[in-house]
């Protein structure tokens, strides 16, 4: 039995390519490929790199972070951030010390790691730069100005 949807009767936009959700889904796809693909050849996942980038900006003046700081500047949750971070610390990219206090442990990059990192981090920017080359400087400018609205006011990023 076929029984076509009218779409006209349940939805705001004459067609998918007018709704800014579906279309931020199928852009951030594509983006996301592009990395992955590129990630696949320095041995990271994308997750394992947003993880290692934010340990490294974290850090980058020498302080100690917890693993629950780290995954709420990629915006991850707890579990998801510590199974990442075990699998980091498994290739010898990241070791987890013991906090003073005793009760969390902190994440710091190995030398192996702060390879990986500054191997990985420039190839994601050229990638990014390649993706968003059809943008003028003021539209990314304005890009990046919608997206840091979008962002939740209690979402931290590293700055």
């Amino acid at each position: 039995m076929k029984n076509n949807v009218n779409f006209k009767e349940i939805s705001v936009h004459d067609t998918p390519d007018r709704s800014p959700g579906f279309l931020l889904w199928h852009i951030s796809t594509v983006w996301r490929g592009s990395i992955e693909q590129m990630l696949k050849s320095i041995d990271l996942t994308h997750p394992q790199f947003v993880i290692l980038a934010a340990l490294g900006w974290l850090t980058r003046k020498g302080e100690r972070v917890t693993q629950a700081a780290i995954g709420k500047v990629a915006g991850l949750d707890p579990n998801t951030a510590s199974q990442i971070i075990k699998g980091l610390e498994l290739k010898k990219l990241i070791m987890r010390e013991q906090s003073s206090d005793g009760r969390a442990k902190n994440p710091i990059l190995t030398i192996k790691g702060s390879e990986i990192l500054k191997k990985a981090l420039p190839a994601v920017e050229n990638k990014d730069a390649e993706f968003f080359h059809h943008l003028s400087t003021e539209e990314l400018g304005s890009l990046i100005r919608i997206f840091h609205k979008l962002i939740p006011k209690n979402t931290e990023i590293a700055q």
